[in-house]
């Protein structure tokens, strides 16, 4: 078959390793001008490794995509640095990243509130049945079995930071599934996951896929022949070329947009997914903020700090790296028409430099060599109550098109270990639906 895959991501290349190895002509169309979806970084010239976009790290418990790279034999270029994560009390911070951490954590006293903690993340660990627990809230669950003082304390900044006005109504199995598959350990690759993406792009075009980078997808229209007509704008022009299956790997809305012959109802239930959007704002300090050597800074709403989450990257890897730079992520989760997707850089910038002080009081504004500022409003799938029920279909219903997006990954957050899951589960529902 012609297959189109459109996005350069994790799950459009894993779809396309597949696909072409099943002996199938691929076309890769990404409207970026690289390879690596959210997963993508950047690199200044005296830098040896990129730095992410938008943070990323892999999980010891990450099989698929681990083992995607072992497939491309490219484990030995995995990294598992040790990181420091750290929860905010009173003002002090205080390391939260194992079990013995977490029982030792004053926040919650001692007796019943630490015990029922514990009892809960235990039983959430050791269970499977997920579809129960997408019947109730986390406010719900959590507050009925936890204890109003451990989930106000422990779970509701997260969600409340994560989903922000939905945190009220996500489901209990989006949390289940944080701790049911995420570890401690945190895993990066040699070089940053920008060489990962180029390495993996490589591979796929000795494989012989195309991969037609800053080509933006203008519309997707079936024919009367069962074929798709892929519209792009590449060279000025609308070119459009017929393939026998396409795959979207973009978001929901933009699937909707580039295809509106799907059905009425698959239309809707598109349109009815929500999400939040991320900002990232990335920092090149000259020193180190964090001098205790945390890595990863929880931030509840209520501390007043200007965003969710700040991440030293060089408290993780090591600053030789990046040419002794110290790099720093303020990062959040917001809604799609929040101000932070309106004011510049510089502007977001002056929001956030007092909340770095409080990081470090030494800090001064002569600290930073440069800023970047990344913003997708397509960042985080908000679950809500029975949300299985509202997953679109992989196979659409016009024949040969496919959706895999990380709207679909539920029960599991998003992350490019799901991203890979359900690139290869696309290929493989394709591959089935071959005509012998």
């Amino acid at each position: 078959m012609r297959i189109a895959i459109l996005g350069a991501g994790y799950g459009g290349m894993a779809a396309a390793f597949d696909l072409v190895r099943a002996r199938h002509q691929v076309t890769i169309f990404e409207a970026a001008g690289h390879v690596g979806g959210l997963a993508a970084g950047f690199k200044e010239p005296h830098w040896d490794w990129s730095v992410e976009n938008y943070y990323h790290h892999w999980f010891a418990s990450d099989k698929h995509m681990l083992g995607l790279i072992d497939e491309l034999g490219l484990s030995e270029k995995v990294l598992f640095p040790r990181p420091y994560t750290v929860l905010l009390h009173k003002d002090k911070w205080y390391p939260f990243d194992s079990i013995l951490n977490a029982i030792l954590f004053p926040g919650l006293g001692w007796g019943l509130n630490k015990a029922r903690f514990g009892l809960v993340g235990l039983y959430l660990r050791l269970t499977n049945n997920w579809k129960v627990l997408e019947k109730y809230t986390v406010d719900e669950w959590m507050g009925r079995w936890a204890g109003k003082t451990v989930y106000e304390k422990m779970w509701q900044p997260l969600v409340i930071g994560k989903f922000g006005p939905y945190a009220n109504q996500v489901n209990m199995a989006w949390l289940w599934a944080r701790l049911k598959a995420r570890t401690t350990r945190l895993g990066t690759f040699e070089g940053g996951f920008q060489a990962f993406a180029d390495a993996f792009g490589e591979k796929l075009r000795t494989l012989g896929v195309e991969i037609k980078l800053n080509t933006p997808i203008q519309a997707i229209q079936p024919q009367v022949d069962h074929t798709l007509k892929i519209q792009t704008d590449e060279t000025g022009q609308n070119d459009e070329t017929k393939f026998d299956q396409c795959l979207v790997t973009s978001s929901p809305r933009q699937f909707a947009d580039l295809a509106p012959d799907l059905p009425k109802d698959y239309l809707k239930g598109l349109l009815e997914l929500k999400s939040m959007g991320a900002v990232v704002m990335t920092l090149a300090l000259k020193h180190k903020l964090s001098e205790a050597g945390h890595y990863w800074h929880n931030l509840p709403k209520n501390a007043g700090y200007p965003f969710l989450a700040l991440v030293e990257h060089t408290n993780y890897v090591s600053p030789e790296h990046f040419g002794g730079d110290h790099i720093v992520y303020c990062g959040d989760y917001l809604e799609s028409d929040h101000e932070y997707f309106e004011l510049s850089e510089a502007e977001l910038l002056e929001r956030f430099i007092p909340a770095l002080k409080r990081f470090n009081p030494k800090f001064e504004r002569g600290w930073i060599r440069k800023t970047w500022l990344h913003r997708t409003k397509y960042g985080q799938p908000v679950p809500l109550v029975n949300h299985s029920q509202n997953i679109p279909s992989i196979q659409t219903p016009i024949n040969g098109l496919y959706f895999a997006s990380m709207s679909q990954v539920y029960p599991w957050d998003r992350g490019t270990n799901y991203a890979v899951e359900i690139g290869r589960e696309a290929a493989r529902l394709m591959g089935k639906d071959y005509p012998k």
